[in-house]
């Protein structure tokens, strides 16, 4: 029975799992809340934040999950792709970690963790599948033949899905982060209260850039004409632009499920937490007789139970790297 420690550190949150056969056992994360000062986050703050985290956050997870050190066997580290400094926080660790207790290491591709994030539990999808993969940095549709055979068949040609929320947030004058914030006004307005265009992108690509453009403008023009109006119609303006971002998503996924005949259809990535999206990919998957895979809201962020889930499988597979191993910022599917 194969024990797991797992390490996150991509971007700006620390997270420490514990695996055992495949059964996630512990699952902590510690927030960074430095980067709201800012507006976004700031790399080499990030990394400092993560050297002072990783400690306690691994013997958090060792303790939730009632397991000694000397039981683990291989420890598995988020390599890339996500910020440079916060990348080597986790991987010297990991390293350091594995050479002290003469473990194998296993190096984890942090978006197909995300994918794999849904062989956690029970409810599991069947190979092939599609994984429509959002997040602030990535906009993905991938095509899943098995644990570790993905192929990207759409992605982003500018902005993120995460980007555009996160950039609207700032137009509406919301504090970061804003993702969660529109979400939550969405939830009091009227998603059909103002309409804005949708990208004619061929094939299963995204852009939002010119979505983002036309948020701006129309806030603008709008600001000009009532200087309340962002006050006054903020729950209209966020569940309408949620609804767009959701559509512009939902209409290329069904556009590459329709293509590939594949009926078994996942969400993951920090914005599969936003409920527009997540109900909207639902009332399509009925309407289309899909079987719809949506991840709890504590493996849609970034967090080390998915880092754990998938080195769990290249363990079974003995896929271990050595100690000269090193993060990568960029790293493709």
């Amino acid at each position: 029975m194969p024990v797991i420690l797992a390490i996150e550190s991509s971007c700006d949150e620390t997270s420490a799992s514990v695996c055992a056969d495949g059964v996630i056992l512990s699952n902590v994360i510690a927030n960074q809340t430095i980067h709201e000062a800012y507006g976004g986050v700031v790399p080499e703050l990030a990394s400092r934040v993560h050297q002072q985290n990783i400690v306690p956050a691994v013997q958090q997870a060792l303790l939730n999950a009632k397991v000694n050190k000397n039981d683990i066997n291989a420890v598995a580290f988020t390599r890339g792709p996500g910020l440079l400094g916060s990348l080597l926080v986790g991987v010297s660790f990991a390293k350091a970690f594995a050479l002290a207790k003469n473990l194998p290491l296993i190096e984890i591709n942090h978006m197909q963790a995300h994918v794999l994030a849904h062989f956690i539990g029970d409810h599991k999808p069947s190979f092939p599948f599609l994984c429509l993969t959002v997040s602030g940095g990535h906009t993905q549709i991938v095509l899943v033949k098995d644990y570790f055979d993905m192929e990207v068949i759409g992605q982003t040609t500018d902005d993120a899905a995460g980007e555009a929320m996160d950039k609207t947030s700032k137009i509406l004058g919301l504090p970061y982060p804003g993702g969660p914030l529109i979400d939550k006004h969405a939830r009091q307005g009227d998603p059909d209260a103002y309409k804005f265009p949708e990208p004619q992108i061929p094939g299963f690509d995204f852009s939002f850039s010119g979505l983002k453009t036309a948020i701006l403008y129309f806030i603008q023009n709008n600001v000009k004409a009532n200087p309340n109006f962002i006050q006054e119609n903020l729950n209209d303006i966020c569940a309408s632009v949620e609804k767009r971002i959701a559509t512009i998503l939902l209409n290329k996924l069904k556009k590459a499920a329709d293509e590939y005949g594949i009926k078994d259809i996942a969400l993951a990535g920090g914005v599969s937490a936003n409920t527009g999206l997540r109900e909207g990919l639902l009332e399509m998957g009925a309407k289309n007789g899909w079987n719809c895979f949506i991840p709890k809201l504590e493996y849609c962020t970034d967090n080390a139970a998915m880092i754990a889930i998938a080195g769990y499988h290249k363990y079974l597979k003995g896929d271990f790297v050595g100690q000269d191993i090193a993060p990568l910022a960029r790293m493709p599917l």
